[in-house]
Order: structure tokens, then C-alpha cells, then sequence
């Protein structure tokens, strides 16, 4: 008989789709890993050991050596729900393992308190989109939405929507759409239309931490116009995990309850205490430093779209609300993340992340974040790593 090798077995397609993707997951880590420059250098692509080392290190700055830990919420836990409700300008506030969690039992106490289990929200935010279902799901909470626009209700829509609701929620600011904000006035001007319809305001603010440059007001004056406010602590501050509900004491001691009816009791949870304490001191007080610069980089990336040829590009929004916006280019995602990959892999230079067919077909979407390591870019440098990641763009 001859002798031959035995056929290689073939993966299924779905076998060949998951290993492609894990590939490119291992590619954007070590991108990220190993980039020398980039706009924003996400703890999550820090190693295990080193992230809890530099956590163990910080921790003498916000609580004492002697410290003992948390037992079911108390000790440092309860000194970060102290700190969240005092720099929020409410009564109380009550920690949570998850923003999913906390605003779930937000609505559902208002529900109960205004005899209404409808929520009025945008279609774009987080709770539609990120979270299974879960309002309706697991809270028997009825979801209407007073716009589909890409940004948050005027006052005259909430106003003049044809159904009643008990609570309106805003997403401030509304990811989804591009981490877009209201102006000022107009977000006075919603709260009140609601109150006019009798409805409490919620705050879906696990960004608002970043907001205060946009409204020119501080956090406790935005947080003041709502009855409830949603924070969490690693969005924007880069903490481990969690997030806060602040509102009225009647309300966040019942939320205290329902948060163990729905397993959200967790019998330790310092350290992702400490590193939101942490947050509070260190990344909050750089947040509007990050907002002016983002407006800088923006300019640059729109600049350096147009001198290097692009046929078409959006930066949205034109002049970024906050420290995240988007970008638009009309190429496939997977064109534009090899050219963002291979920008990375041979000059160091890692400009966007991920990109996705979130629109229009022929356009992708990715998010630009600026942060600590994006202070150091002048405007020159984003427009000479524009250039450098189109030229890798087969046109």
C-alpha cells in the first residue's frame, strides 16, 4: 500500500470563525501590551500581578494601615458609599457589584413608589442594549422611548409623549450615540417636563464623572437635578469593578434590600473599594484635562483625514462632549483594524482599537478614548500616525 499522511481533520466553520477571533484578540492584547504610544492605556491590558501589586501599593493613600476588611458592606465599603454621596450631593448612596444591578433596583423601588412600572429611555442606551433584557426580564419593568435620535429627548418630547411612564432615565452621556451630552439648559428643561408629568428623573451616569466640562457645573449640581443617580467605577475612573446608587435615604436603604434579593450581597468586595477610592483622588481630578485634550486630538484626526485623502471621515461629536467620541471612515472593520494592528506592530504606535460595522453598509465605528498617555500627543504626532495608519489602508 502506499504511504501518505492522514487528511488533516478540518475545523467546522464556526471552529474556523472562534480561532480566527481568538488570534486577533492575542494580536490587539499584545498591540496593546506593547505599544510605546497610544491615547489611552486600558488597565484591563495590564498583567494580574502587577495590577495587584500597584493596588496593594496605592492603598496606604485612602485608607489606614490598620485597616481591617469589608464584611458585607461595611468598613471601606461604606466609606466609598460616604464619599460618592457626599461628592453627588445626596442624602445616601449604596455600593453595588454592578451598574446592570443598580439601576434594576433603582427603577424597580421607584416603581413601586410610582405606582407606574414604566420607564421612559432612549433606544440606544445601555439597558436596551448591553444587558439581555434584563428590565423586563428579570424586574417586570416596561421600557417606551420618547426619541430614536442619536442623542437624549428634547423637553417637548418628553412633554408631549402619548403614553404616561413613572420614571424617566437619561444616559448621561448617551455612549451609544457617540457619548453625546445636552446642553445645559436643555437638560433642565427635560427634568422639569418630567416633573411635570409627575415622573422621578434617573440618571444612568456611569460616565458622569466626565460630564462636569461640558455642563460647566459641578458633579453635585448635575446629580442635583435628578431624584436618583447610577455611577460606576471603572468606566471612567479605572477601578476594579462596581458602581454606586445615590439618591434619598428612604430610597437607597430599600435598594440596600433588594441589592441582597438579587444577590448582590457580596460578602468581600475591598478590593474593588480601594481602587475606586483610589479613582475618586487620582483620576477624577484629571477628568477635565483629558475632556480639553480629546478636543485637541479630534481636530487632529479630522485634519489628518483630509490631508491624507480620505474620502470621507466624520469625528462625531465635531467638538467631543467628554473624553470619548467616535470615529467614522468608510472601510470594512476588518481593513481598519489590520491597519490599525499592523501601525501598532511595526512602529509602536497603537492609534484606535476595535472597529464595527455599527451603521451605514461601507462605514465602520470605532471609539477614541484620551487619557493619561494621550496628554503626552501633540496635536503634530496624531496627524503624523493619521498618515502612517492610512497609508496601511488598501485603497
Amino acid at each position: 500500500m502506499p504511504s501518505h499522511s492522514a487528511p488533516q481533520e478540518q475545523p467546522e466553520p464556526q471552529d474556523q470563525d472562534a480561532d480566527a477571533y481568538d488570534h486577533q484578540s492575542a494580536r490587539r492584547r499584545a498591540a496593546a501590551l506593547g505599544a510605546a504610544r497610544t491615547l489611552h492605556r486600558a488597565p484591563l491590558h495590564v498583567p494580574l500581578t502587577e495590577r495587584l501589586s500597584a493596588l496593594a501599593a496605592a492603598a496606604p493613600g485612602v485608607v489606614g494601615p490598620d485597616e481591617p476588611v469589608d464584611v458585607y458592606g461595611d468598613g471601606v465599603v461604606a466609606t466609598l458609599e460616604g464619599e460618592v454621596a457626599r461628592l453627588l450631593g445626596k442624602e445616601d448612596a449604596a455600593f453595588f457589584p454592578t451598574g446592570t444591578m443598580a439601576q434594576q433596583v433603582a427603577l424597580r423601588c421607584w416603581a413601586g413608589r410610582t405606582g407606574n412600572a414604566t420607564v421612559a429611555l432612549h433606544p440606544k442606551a445601555h439597558p436596551k442594549l448591553h444587558e439581555g433584557g434584563a428590565f423586563s426580564v428579570v424586574s417586570g419593568l416596561r421600557t417606551v422611548h420618547p426619541t430614536a435620535e442619536p442623542r437624549l429627548p428634547t423637553a417637548d418630547e418628553v412633554r408631549d409623549f402619548g403614553e404616561p411612564f413613572g420614571a424617566l432615565m437619561l444616559e448621561l452621556p448617551l455612549r451609544d450615540a457617540g457619548f453625546v451630552l445636552p446642553e445645559w439648559e436643555e437638560l433642565e428643561e427635560v427634568v422639569a417636563a418630567a416633573r411635570e408629568r409627575d415622573a422621578v428623573v434617573h440618571f444612568d451616569g456611569a460616565r458622569l464623572w466626565e460630564c462636569t466640562t461640558h455642563f460647566g457645573r459641578g458633579l453635585a449640581e448635575i446629580a442635583g437635578l435628578a431624584d436618583s443617580v447610577y455611577v460606576s467605577f471603572y468606566k471612567s475612573l479605572e477601578g476594579l469593578s462596581g458602581a454606586a446608587l445615590a439618591g434619598p435615604r428612604t430610597l437607597v436603604e430599600e435598594a440596600r434590600t433588594w441589592r441582597h434579593r438579587y444577590g448582590g450581597q457580596v460578602f468581600q468586595q475591598f478590593p474593588a473599594a480601594v481602587s475606586a477610592l483610589l479613582g475618586l483622588e487620582r483620576t477624577l481630578p484629571r477628568l477635565p484635562d483629558y475632556v480639553e485634550h480629546a478636543r485637541v486630538v479630534a481636530d487632529a484626526l479630522r485634519e489628518g483625514f483630509a490631508a491624507a485623502g480620505v474620502p470621507w471621515s466624520r469625528v462625531h461629536p465635531e467638538r467631543p462632549h467628554t473624553h470619548q467620541f467616535q470615529v467614522w471612515l468608510p472601510y470594512a472593520p476588518d481593513v481598519l483594524g489590520e491597519a490599525c494592528l499592523g501601525q501598532a506592530e511595526e512602529t509602536g504606535t497603537l492609534l484606535f482599537g476595535r472597529w464595527f460595522p455599527d451603521g451605514p453598509p461601507g462605514l465602520s465605528v470605532t471609539e477614541v478614548t484620551v487619557t493619561e498617555e494621550g496628554l503626552k500627543w501633540t496635536a503634530d504626532d496624531v496627524r503624523e500616525a493619521v498618515a502612517e495608519f492610512v497609508r496601511r489602508i488598501p485603497r
